[in-house]
């Protein structure tokens, strides 16, 4: 059970609603989640050698997942009465008969339109066990809903792992999950109307949906494979033998070419380029000077559970990649 300290004076009428988790973990060591299954080596097996007895998280902390899971609660409880608020939307009373809620696959007939929603899923990989549980499907489509930024929405940073869960869904569903298309709901928490207007690039919805094509269940299989492979390789080794986060992992930005009138002075660049052509180019006109690569800032560490424990943090700090 986790343990919460209360460093902002959260009131007593949050503090439960904080500290309230109704997800339901598994503590079983050869049990691996969808989530925890597309996250990196290194983060996995560190994070499972933290002490929880020991350490605790401040209630403001779990502001983020609480609102995700209350929104994931309210679209499930909202189902309970989607007759009626299908006839208020405008559907016609044919098309309301047709769904069918959580109704066993191999019932389903071709007259139904099956929606199925929060159901789990497990399925052996060798002495481990992947465990999943989908937000929604919707005649064959898997739905993910995602409470979360603009930002993080329109970098694409999370595109990639997005793809594996759902892929990975489709895995372990592939008699309910039958469209080779997967999407994530998102639901901003921060947006703005006012940028939507000026910034075609911005989402104009608060609400987004994104699309995403699917790994075939053959590459799905051979992805969970290898990752299942390299968990057990190196969940006993030393820290220092883990691989490291790979610049995807890490959400490194783009690097900068910094061109210096003065070499000598190189505390403040001159004009900076986003790629090294430019910035050599710029060079051999101003026939002067220097450029200095400049490498990406990395962000995810931040939100690392095994960010204590590991040193490849430490070696971005003190080179200024990382900043905390």
């Amino acid at each position: 059970m986790s343990k919460y300290s209360n460093i902002q004076a959260v009131p007593l009428s949050l503090q439960v609603f904080l500290a309230n988790d109704s997800y339901d973990h598994n503590s079983d060591p050869t049990v691996i989640s969808v989530t925890s299954l597309i996250k990196p080596v290194r983060q996995l097996i560190l994070s499972s050698r933290l002490n929880h007895d020991e350490s605790s998280v401040d209630l403001t902390q779990m502001v983020a997942s609480r609102l995700g899971t209350a929104i994931h609660d309210g679209i499930e409880n909202s189902w309970s009465k989607y007759k009626e608020a299908m006839t208020v939307l405008g559907y016609p009373q044919k098309v309301i008969d047709r769904v069918v809620i959580n109704k066993p696959v191999d019932q389903v007939t071709e007259e139904d339109f099956p929606i199925y929603f929060e159901q789990r899923t497990e399925r052996k990989v060798g002495k481990y066990t992947v465990s999943g549980k989908f937000d929604f499907v919707e005649n064959g489509m898997v739905e993910d809903f995602k409470t979360t930024s603009t930002f993080t929405f329109m970098n694409g940073k999370n595109d990639e792992k997005y793809r594996l869960q759902l892929s990975i869904y489709r895995w372990l569903n592939p008699k309910m999950i039958t469209d080779d298309r997967g999407a994530i709901q998102f639901i901003f928490t921060d947006w703005s109307a006012i940028k939507a207007q000026s910034d075609p690039k911005y989402p104009q919805s608060r609400i987004q949906r994104k699309y995403f094509d699917l790994l075939s269940l053959t590459e799905t299989s051979n992805y969970i494979t290898k990752k299942i492979r390299d968990i057990e390789f190196y969940f006993n080794t030393a820290e220092s033998s883990i691989p490291e986060c790979s610049d995807d992992e890490l959400w490194r930005s783009d690097p900068v070419f910094k061109y210096y009138k003065d070499p000598t002075k190189t505390v403040r660049s001159t004009k900076n380029f986003d790629n090294k052509q430019d910035a050599y180019t710029h060079l051999a006109i101003m026939k002067v000077g220097t450029v200095i690569e400049k490498p990406g800032s990395v962000t995810s560490c931040r939100y690392c559970s095994a960010f204590s424990l590991c040193t490849q943090k430490d070696r971005l700090i003190a080179s200024g990649e990382l900043t905390v």
